[in-house]
């Protein structure tokens, strides 16, 4: 009975963390005729980069100037980016005490003229509307709002990250983050503008973090600008890792174990309770079923349930075809793996890997 109730609340607790927060659209004009800047840090993107690009250029609302910072790639970003006849920046040198990715968005802004800032991720993908909603979403939050893109990964490994993705959804846009003093941002899509960037210093203010985004996001809370979560869903998504898995653990890794301790201890127990409950039924399943024990059929019955919401949580929020939702311990074995690589890099070798930089915690 006790178990029945835990695992019951662990779903509950699902449902009251994923608030399906997409950004709002509609057929009404921008109030306003924002001059927007939009910011791509780009390291070794050859690959993505058309896409982005290709997208920026069949928007509603045209960006008043796009921005490609070349981070010291090997590849032939920089040829790529300068062929559609964009503004691309080679990055300088990176002094002492700054991240890679700080620098890059750093210059970018430096490089800018716009009245709005757009950091996007070079891994992003925008539908034709996209720009236009952002600015609207942005001017209804008077603030700076971030969306989490909707997933589209394609190989197997990569549907792995079914799991990490859901609780990431869960820790952006759960109820209990609005008024969380260090409110984070999601890094890969953030709108501000630079009145208010300028207000906090940017990035140069946070020019040391390795969680950039989630400090970017308290330090506008603390200057008192509204900060707003929004999911992709149809306007805003990505494919984050086609490089292989070694570079899908290595992304979800820097900041696995770090980002945590920035929740709103209510979305901590929330976000655990669903964890717990979720582990306990994948876990126990295949023994209760293996030694034909009288309580598979009710465990079999939370399994559905959970599969049913993470497979209605996906709707909104990655499309990850059907094997790695029907047999979600897969991905939740990842999960565990991610969180055990990330805690091994912080507290044994004192630094996380991405891109191949050693980024010092």
């Amino acid at each position: 009975m006790i178990v029945s109730a835990l695992l019951l609340l662990g779903i509950i607790s699902g449902f009251i963390l994923f608030r399906n927060l997409k950004v709002p659209h509609d057929n009404q004009p921008v109030e306003k005729q924002y001059k927007i800047s939009v910011i791509i840090p780009a390291r070794n993107e050859e690959k993505n980069l058309p896409y982005i690009l290709e997208s920026l250029r069949k928007q509603t609302y045209m960006p008043y100037e796009v921005i490609v910072v070349d981070d010291f790639s090997s590849d032939r970003t920089f040829e790529i980016a300068e062929s559609y006849g964009i503004k691309v920046i080679r990055n300088t040198k990176m002094p002492d005490g700054w991240t890679g990715k700080t620098w890059a968005l750093w210059n970018g802004y430096k490089n800018s003229t716009g009245d709005v800032l757009a950091f996007i991720d070079a891994d992003v993908r925008l539908s034709p509307r996209a720009l236009e909603s952002l600015a609207k979403a942005r001017e209804k939050v008077n603030g700076a709002i971030s969306v989490v893109p909707y997933h589209r990964p394609e190989k197997f490994y990569e549907k792995l990250s079914l799991i990490p993705n859901i609780l990431g959804i869960f820790a952006f846009t759960s109820p209990f983050e609005k008024y969380n003093p260090q409110k984070g941002m999601y890094g890969s899509c953030i709108v501000v503008s630079r009145d208010d960037y300028e207000k906090v210093s940017g990035h140069y203010s946070i020019k040391g973090e390795l969680l950039d985004d989630l400090k970017l996001g308290e330090k506008f809370t603390s200057n008192g600008i509204n900060v707003q979560n929004f999911i992709g869903y149809d306007l805003v998504f990505f494919r984050m890792y086609p490089y292989g898995i070694k570079s899908e653990i290595e992304g979800f890794g820097k900041g696995a174990v770090l980002s945590t301790s920035r929740l709103e201890i209510t979305t901590t127990i929330f976000i655990a309770l669903w964890l717990i409950g979720l582990l306990a039924v994948e876990i126990i399943i295949p023994f209760l079923a293996f030694y034909k024990n009288y309580l598979f059929s009710s465990f079999l019955v939370f399994y559905i349930v959970y599969t049913l919401q993470i497979i209605y949580i996906n709707n909104w929020t990655g499309r990850y075809g059907i094997i790695v939702p029907l047999f979600h311990i897969l991905s939740s074995l990842f999960f565990i793996y991610i969180m055990v690589y990330s805690l091994y890099q912080v507290f044994f070798l004192g630094y996380v890997t991405w891109k191949g930089r050693k980024i010092k915690i």
